[in-house]
């Protein structure tokens, strides 16, 4: 018992809140691999529905009263970047989030802690729990509070969905250059291995290295850190 206390304060100290019912914010935390076999534990796919909606409607909501002068359609769009899998998995990665989601053994040696989607749909069940537990108002300022990094991001065109594109497209902006992405070696067991992978312009410069769980996360990772070296430059 001791354990779970310790365990849900560290969440809230992350949060910078306080749940009275418990419960809520260990379903938040519990992934549905954790409850396979297990009736009398739930998991978090309900408050992640929810999460859903709360968090569409407050980011809506912050876009339409502070940027008057912005047409319909940029504000779907901008709304789309901020609410999507990579931006709310920046939050989750901020929050560290990963380390106390409930899990099963297997979800977590094949790389459930570090998974784009896990992370994502933990911070709407996560929302979702802070509505159910305080209300609109406090969800509408708890979002917003941490998404405002992110909204900056979006208003300013700073969040890239894509960066193999966007690499490319600035590297080809002046002419054909020729791109490759090198898997320099992979290491780990069948069901954890990790892959590195360079990018490299004209067979001979290497402008970035990443590393990832699947060969085109480690490839979007060289071309983020490729982007990354490159605005250092300029």
């Amino acid at each position: 018992m001791g354990e779970k206390v310790d365990y849900i304060e560290s969440v809230e100290r992350k949060l910078d809140i306080h749940f009275k019912n418990r419960e809520l914010i260990e379903i938040a935390l519990t992934h549905s691999s954790y409850a396979n076999g297990r009736k009398d534990i739930k998991f978090n796919e309900r408050l992640e529905f929810l999460g859903d909606s709360v968090l569409q409607l407050c980011i809506s909501e912050y876009l339409f009263l502070m940027y008057k002068d912005k047409p319909e359609g940029e504000l779907t769009k901008k709304r789309s970047l901020i609410v999507c899998e990579n931006s709310l998995y920046e939050v989750a990665k901020r929050w560290d989030i990963g380390r106390y989601i409930r899990m099963s053994k297997g979800e977590e040696i094949t790389g459930g802690r570090e998974r784009t989607s896990i992370l994502a749909d933990c911070v709407e069940a996560i929302i979702a729990a802070v509505h159910v537990e305080f209300g609109y108002e406090v969800a509408r300022k708890f979002i917003i509070d941490n998404f405002k990094d992110v909204i900056k991001k979006a208003m300013e065109n700073k969040i890239i969905l894509d960066y193999k594109t966007k690499l490319q497209e600035i590297l080809q902006k002046n002419g054909d250059v020729s791109i490759d992405y090198i898997l320099v070696k992979f290491d780990g067991p069948p069901h954890r291995r990790k892959f590195y992978t360079e990018v490299c312009i004209d067979n001979k410069d290497v402008l970035g290295k990443g590393v990832g769980y699947s060969k085109k996360e480690s490839e979007q990772n060289a071309a983020h850190n490729a982007l990354s070296n490159l605005q250092l430059k300029s």
